[in-house]
């Protein structure tokens, strides 16, 4: 009885479906004579296809590529045809079909997936974290085309996959970039992919989580903001450029109100309001990053921002409390205003809001609970992130531990004074009665009594 099945792979054309001298690549599967054809999806010049040799002639980069991509496929077949027949189950051409296209229960790919993501997040996420989940989708998709394949099963998801994904990212250059990303960056991309995969096991598309043993971790950054000095030689320069002004501007009124970029932008006259302690001026408004409600109420300096821009033709055209620019341009510029200023920190505008939290808020007596309610953190972890506190802050507290320390000692001192006191007469008040007769002892005591007695 014959048990060993035989395996056959070839490449072919269909050249009787050519369009404009293209023509789709085939894969041949043959087992016992029995065989199947696999569309690659894949078109090739006809001219350039050798029958014989089954595979494209030529050396130019595109023949290399898809001769490369012949050779990886056949090793995948191969590969597939090897691991059914370790299960000793009967092999035909279609299971070899099905697993290389992955046809039966694991049918998913990971594109699907982030397809499938992209458009569940649509609607309920904040348009910064679709960016950003975007980002990392495109660098998924630059992994899998270094490893020559458009595409992946969910199957083939591993452990080992992730650590390929991650040495990928590390020594990636994006474009524009001067260096390699962060660890910081590396592992948020990994953290987004995630999210996605773990989409796919509570959907039962994957038996397994690959990142059940993947542990993430962070570096921990010093984030900068500016000192009270360098917050208020900023807010009262005089610019001669209109554009360095707008900014300087929105940069001081995002550090005396917390508020971020996007959610500046996004603030209209419906979205002040007048309190009732004693007629202050609130803001109230949603984060646009997590919809979450903000009320702020507003101190001098914000309030005289607003007035400023009040009439001004940019907020009338446009309807905003604040001039409106891009936050790349916005940045760009802080990089002048921080130069002309003689600020020697790297200005970003997210640095407004460090400033706030520390500065601003804890450096002079707030709550952190407040701060974070003012920031919109769901969280208090990620207000301490924000949170520094300043050495004269330090200082100031270290002076009130060691009041309170100086105080002690003295009450220590003095009790410790008293003590010797009645020590001492107590001595003396021995010497003072030694020498009395028995008489005299009783005397005395007799007169102590009646002193006590009148005293009643």
């Amino acid at each position: 009885m014959r048990t060993v099945k035989t395996l056959g792979v070839h490449f072919w054309v269909n050249k009787q479906k050519e369009i404009n001298g293209e023509v789709l690549l085939y894969a041949r599967v043959t087992i016992d004579q029995k065989r199947v054809n696999i569309s690659l999806k894949r078109k090739v010049p006809l001219k350039l296809w050798d029958s014989k040799q089954r595979k494209v002639i030529g050396s130019s980069s595109k023949a290399k590529e898809i001769n490369e991509y012949l050779e990886l496929t056949k090793s995948e077949l191969y590969n597939h045809y090897q691991i059914l027949r370790s299960s000793n189950k009967l092999i035909t051409a279609d299971d070899i079909k099905n697993e290389f296209l992955q046809e039966g229960e694991d049918s998913k790919t990971l594109i699907e997936l982030i397809n499938y993501h992209r458009l569940k997040i649509e609607n309920t996420h904040a348009v910064g974290s679709i960016r950003n989940f975007k980002v990392s989708e495109g660098y998924v998709i630059r992994f899998l085309k270094k490893k020559r394949v458009t595409d992946i099963s969910l199957s083939d998801l591993n452990y080992k996959f992730l650590c390929d994904f991650e040495t990928f990212l590390n020594a990636y250059y994006p474009k524009g970039h001067p260096k390699a990303m962060s660890h910081n960056t590396v592992t948020k991309h990994i953290q987004r992919l995630r999210k996605i995969v773990t989409l796919a096991y509570n959907l039962e598309w994957i038996k397994d989580d690959p990142f059940r043993r993947w542990k993430s971790t962070f570096d921990k950054v010093d984030r900068e903001f500016l000192s009270d000095s360098e917050l208020s030689r900023l807010a009262i320069h005089r610019f001669s450029i209109d554009r360095l002004d707008r900014v300087r501007d929105l940069f001081v009124f995002s550090s005396y109100t917390g508020i971020s970029y996007v959610d500046i932008k996004n603030l209209t006259k419906k979205n002040v309001w007048i309190g009732d302690d004693e007629g202050n001026k609130w803001i109230s408004t949603f984060r646009q990053k997590t919809n979450s409600k903000i009320k702020i109420p507003l101190l001098f300096r914000a309030e005289q921002i607003l007035k400023k821009y009040d009439s001004h033709p940019v907020t009338q055209i446009l309807g905003t409390l604040l001039p409106s620019i891009s936050n790349e341009k916005a940045n760009l510029y802080l990089k002048e205003i921080a130069t002309e200023v003689g600020i020697d920190k790297n200005l970003t505008f997210h640095m407004a809001r460090h400033t706030f939290a520390t500065t601003v808020a804890l450096s002079n007596g707030m709550p952190i609970e407040t701060v974070s309610k003012i920031l919109g953190h769901t969280k208090i972890t990620t207000t301490q992130i924000y949170a520094r506190v300043m050495d004269h802050k330090i200082k100031s507290d270290m002076d009130a531990v060691q009041k309170r320390l100086n105080e002690k000692a003295r009450k220590f001192e003095e009790e410790n004074e008293l003590k010797h006191l009645r020590e001492e007469i107590v001595e003396a008040e021995k010497t003072k009665y030694s020498n009395l007769t028995k008489e005299q002892l009783i005397e005395k005591l007799s007169e102590v009594l009646n002193e006590k007695s009148d005293e009643n």
